[in-house]
């Protein structure tokens, strides 16, 4: 294979610039390889993007919180001198409630049990009871984001260790801890929250968690673990904030992380999509571009998601037929949208609390009163049609960072669910604006003046996530995060370690170990796992 338009060759090739692609790269580079990342848009970052939607407007387009970023990514990569900067905000979750009254979650433990002592003073004596354990789960849990996961079915010496190991921590589990555990894998949401709480304010305050992203309701089994997997951050703040905004949007995570990429030597080249990975004998040995470009490189990992890299990136002859039928198993359907708003005032939430900080509102305000509001809004979607009265979680970034619009205005970006990719009997193109319609209509019953708010509305449907930022059904995780597709299962068995069938193929994407959220887990372990084979240990 000759390399046309390119004399170089490089060590490492990265498909696409999401921030799990920049974060393999940045350690790559940062261990002494020629690394190139390949991005097919304008600007880097997958979904963890802030683009200027109007004029002097800018938006958090699909990604809008940060909690989950590792540490370790943090600490080596030294993002902060690169211009990242968490804005934490307090309460992390405002609900409104039809009856007027509302429930926030403070970052003051003590001021969250008052709260919740309003609607149950036995409900907060559960919670206590409730987030210890969820703490003590997710301790166990976040040492395995920072490494791949062992296989149960390989007799290689690491997989056995690492199953041993991974024994030996769960001995340390308190007995009912591990039980808990092993139920939160099978059991629903409401089911989990039903035992423990009689509150439906408390619940669903919770329960959000449960759906985001999600193929199902707070009633469909296994949706217990995707609670448990947006709670994670917060067992390493406790005692301050678990979600944050990102100072100058959710882009200065990427940009901070290309930064650090660009200063350890990565190359990286925007509008450069790669149409086909290039494999001879077995082996990944460079990418071709749209454009008709190829480039060499010793290794490639793609940080698109599974589906999108085995069945249109890498030829079908160059993989076996039962690797290829788990890849067209594997779930990934998309149920989530995006509104953006551009607002000339504030919502004005009815019942609102008064903010020790100043804020004129809370900076994140949900709309789901109950787990009956959200298994409702599951059932339109279940038979194909967008919920006629959705999940909102409406983040304004604006109140906390001015430099996003023009004084006098501010922005909000609302995450939504559900509306599924493939819809019954109708396309997006005709029910784009009619679900940005019911997303107005369900904040308006608890801020009325949101409709004269309104300068500006984008409405982004599964259909426009795929289109915009290569998400395969516009799923926002690169595929499920319910445990059949979890830990050693991800994104099929056998496949879990970031290696794939073709030798010197990586995935780094979130359709791999841990899965989604803006950490970059997928890409640092990745990249630990290229190094390891070529015989180099990461530091």
């Amino acid at each position: 294979m000759k390399a046309n338009g390119s004399a170089k060759r490089y060590d490492a090739i990265v498909v696409g610039g999401g921030h799990n692609g920049l974060t393999a790269a940045a350690y790559l580079a940062r261990n002494g390889l020629r690394t190139l990342v390949l991005e097919r848009r304008k600007v880097v970052g997958g979904a963890a993007v802030t683009e200027e939607v109007w004029p002097g407007i800018r938006l958090n387009t699909a990604s809008y919180t940060c909690s989950l970023m590792r540490p370790a990514v943090l600490r080596d990569l030294e993002l902060g001198r690169h211009g990242f900067e968490l804005l934490p905000f307090d309460p992390s979750i405002f609900i409104p409630l039809p009856d007027g009254r509302y429930i926030c979650l403070w970052a003051d433990h003590e001021r969250t049990l008052r709260e919740i002592a309003k609607f149950s003073p036995k409900d907060a004596k559960a919670y206590e009871h409730f987030e210890n354990l969820f703490l003590r789960l997710a301790r166990f849990i976040v040492p395995m984001l920072d490494q791949p996961p062992p296989d149960p079915g390989s007799s290689r010496p690491r997989d056995l260790i690492g199953m041993l190991t991974l024994a030996a921590r769960a001995k340390g589990l308190p007995r009912r801890d591990l039980y808990q555990l092993i139920r939160l894998m099978q059991l629903s949401a409401a089911d989990l929250l039903d035992e423990h709480f009689e509150s439906e304010a408390i619940k669903a305050a919770l329960g959000a968690f449960c759906i985001i992203g999600t193929y199902g309701g707070p009633r469909t089994p296994g949706t217990a673990y995707v609670l448990l997997h947006h709670l994670m951050g917060a067992a390493e703040t406790v005692g301050a904030a678990a979600w944050g905004f990102v100072r100058g949007g959710m882009g200065m995570v990427s940009e901070a992380i290309a930064s650090a990429a660009r200063e350890k030597g990565a190359e990286i080249r925007t509008d450069a999509e790669v149409e086909r990975i290039l494999v001879n004998d077995g082996r990944a040995r460079g990418v071709a571009l749209r454009n008709g470009e190829q480039i060499e490189a010793s290794v490639v990992l793609s940080n698109a998601d599974p589906k999108r890299t085995f069945l249109k990136l890498v030829e079908e002859r160059h993989l076996d037929s039962d690797f290829l039928a788990d890849i067209r198993r594997f779930r990934i359907e998309g149920t989530s949208a995006k509104v953006h708003l551009a607002l000339s005032e504030l919502p004005q939430w009815q019942g609102a609390p008064k903010l020790d900080n100043g804020l004129p509102c809370p900076p994140l305000c949900d709309v789901c009163p109950s787990l009956e509001y959200l298994e409702r809004a599951w059932d339109d979607c279940k038979y194909g049609r967008f919920s006629r009265r959705p999940f909102c979680d409406m983040a304004i970034h604006s109140l906390l960072d001015r430099a996003l619009c023009p004084e006098g205005m501010h922005v909000a970006s609302i995450f939504v669910q559900y509306a599924p990719y493939h819809l019954n009997g109708s396309t997006w193109e005709q029910e784009r604006e009619k679900l940005g319609d019911a997303v107005v209509d369900a904040i308006a019953e608890y801020a009325p003046n949101i409709r004269r708010a309104i300068v500006h509305r984008e409405v982004l449907s599964p259909w426009d996530l795929e289109q915009r930022f290569g998400l395969t059904y516009g799923n926002i995780f690169q595929g499920e995060i319910t445990p059949d597709q979890i830990f050693f299962l991800r994104p099929v068995p056998g496949w879990a370690q970031y290696r794939t069938p073709v030798d010197r193929l990586y995935l780094c994407g979130a359709g791999t170990h841990p899965g989604g959220g803006v950490m970059g887990a997928c890409g640092r372990n990745a990249a630990r796992e290229v190094l390891r084979d070529l015989g180099r240990r990461m530091r």
